[in-house]
């Protein structure tokens, strides 16, 4: 009798909580009356704690590793330490002490000021699992963990998402975590632009890296700009790229030469992989600049595989877009260096596609032109999907998708890329196999989804 009451009122108790939760209306009336709403410069002014740390490269994937972090002004001797991990506490015995190479200060619109700090740690092991963490000799971050990659080509995954751009922390850190909970063992995260709605918007950065978290700390990233690192949100921040640009995020100057390329068109190398970001705001001279570069940078590559990655993608899926400078500057480059794949964002829907030939009134794939091009969106704000810029500039789309959040997996493996992306939920959308064959041609296998 005991039991049989017991399970009568739990399923009382569960359907009035169901109905109760049913109940409550989207928008709480009374907490919108007596609740305070912090404010923002309160919510993301910094302190003497270090935050919004985040791994990069600068150079040697497999040898170095960089890492920055935010502070308060008033920080005076930033500094990190590193020690090669163990299964114990005893690797702070023998953690060494790394000064700050660099610190920018950087003024905000919410009325405060913070220091970036930034570290670049060298003469690592290859394959070697080290511990860090960032501070100022008394105020310490937690220790976080990265493994240094390879000098040698061996099999690695990452991840790939477009805009995150709006709404950051409460739409966009679902898809970079469910991104990483598929993909846990990921080397880096390629970021396609648009990582921020406003360049010069310190919440939003906040925002940004409190939806990634430790991940940005355990992960690095690979990030190219987009359209609204050069968007203001103050009348007085200077024209061009954001100022939080290069304090933010420390990447290799080895691109073009002049100042306007530092840190923004650079190539990283990961096992037996090229990658290139390129800054598609830059058009005219700017853009043959990069161009002339590309071509130099990609004859000279000695990876097996290529991959490129910008904002403004080569052939727009989205209505009423079309960035025919991008197309006729870069495509021919990336067809005469037969790239393997171009990851790109800005459209706010999904496209995926290739070059194609007509050949007896039929639509088929270049053989000699197998470059895969992305457009990815992982952040809310979404536009309606288009093919007619595919459809009339030589190329055809094999997989869209418009109003959902996506990421992508892709994992490497010798002679074979593997391509996934999925949708915020983990559903798997799309998902493709390049195979690198004997005779030096690239075959393109689909899966069914």
């Amino acid at each position: 009798m005991f039991k049989k009451w017991t399970d009568k009122r739990w399923v009382r108790t569960s359907l009035l909580l169901s109905a109760a939760i049913v109940a409550v209306p989207a928008v709480n009336v009374v907490a919108e009356q007596l609740a305070t709403k912090m404010p923002t410069a309160e919510i993301h002014k910094p302190s003497l704690l270090p935050d919004r740390v985040v791994l990069t490269w600068e150079g040697d994937t497999a040898t170095t590793q960089a890492v920055t972090w935010r502070t308060d002004v008033n920080v005076n001797t930033p500094q990190a330490q590193i020690a090669v991990a163990t299964d114990n506490s005893d690797f702070e015995d023998t953690a060494m002490t790394v000064p700050a190479e660099s610190t920018s200060e950087v003024a905000t619109y919410l009325g405060y000021s913070q220091k970036y700090h930034s570290v670049n740690f060298e003469n690592l092991t290859p394959e070697t699992t080290y511990l860090y963490r960032v501070g100022d000799g008394v105020n310490w971050s937690e220790w976080f963990e990265f493994t240094t990659a390879s000098d040698q080509a061996k099999p690695f995954s990452f991840l790939y998402v477009g805009d995150a751009q709006n709404d950051i922390l409460e739409h966009w850190s679902r898809v970079i975590r469910n991104a990483y909970s598929d993909l846990p063992d990921a080397s880096f995260i390629v970021h396609a632009g648009d990582l921020i709605n406003h360049g010069d918007a310190d919440d939003q950065w906040g925002e940004w890296f409190k939806a990634g978290g430790w991940l940005n700390g355990m992960v690095p990233s690979i990030p190219t700009p987009g359209n609204h690192e050069y968007a203001r949100i103050s009348s007085s921040t200077p024209a061009g790229l954001t100022p939080y640009w290069r304090p933010t995020f420390a990447l290799p100057e080895n691109g073009p030469d002049e100042a306007v390329f530092k840190e923004n068109v650079y190539y990283v190398d990961y096992q037996g992989m090229r990658i290139v970001s390129l800054d598609t705001n830059l058009r005219g001279v700017n853009l043959d600049k990069q161009v002339a570069w590309l071509d130099k940078t990609l004859e000279n590559n000695p990876n097996e595989w290529t991959v490129l990655t910008f904002h403004h993608p080569v052939f727009s899926s989205a209505e009423g877009r079309d960035n025919a400078e991008v197309r006729n500057k870069l495509l021919p480059i990336i067809q005469k260096y037969n790239v393997d794949l171009v990851l790109q964002g800005h459209d706010h829907t999904y496209a995926r596609g290739q070059v194609v030939n007509q050949k007896s009134g039929q639509k088929v794939v270049d053989p000699d032109s197998t470059t895969v091009f992305v457009n990815s969106v992982s952040g809310p704000k979404m536009y309606e999907s288009s093919s007619e810029v595919w459809d009339k500039n030589g190329a055809q789309v094999d997989k869209a998708i418009a109003n959902t959040q996506l990421y992508q997996l892709i994992h490497v493996e010798g002679d074979v890329l593997r391509y996934d992306a999925r949708t915020a939920t983990g559903k798997q959308f799309d998902e493709f196999e390049i195979v690198k064959l004997p005779n030096g041609k690239k075959q393109m296998i689909e899966k069914k989804n």
